[in-house]
């Protein structure tokens, strides 16, 4: 699995699950203030990325996320092989 598989894995869950629209689900957008994602939205999220997971997520690894792209570069690592 490459980074861009799981930015299309986080970007259908954010669609999906967050009702946010698919142009604007960007590697740069800002989940504050561009996608309107607060910590509560967050937690979830982790959540639902769980499943691809091998390991546990760690929610301080989340601390100093911004965009989703960084979601992307925290959650590549964790990721199942297939």
């Amino acid at each position: 699995m490459t980074k861009d598989d799981v930015f299309a894995i986080l970007k259908d869950i954010l669609v999906k699950e967050f009702d946010l629209e698919p142009a604007a689900v960007t590697p740069e957008a800002a989940l504050g203030p561009d996608l309107d994602l607060d910590s509560i939205d967050a937690v979830d999220l982790i959540v639902k990325m769980k499943q691809y997971t091998t390991e546990k997520i760690d929610p301080a690894l989340f601390k100093n996320v911004k965009t989703v792209q960084d979601v992307v570069e925290i959650i590549f690592p964790l990721i199942k092989v297939q």
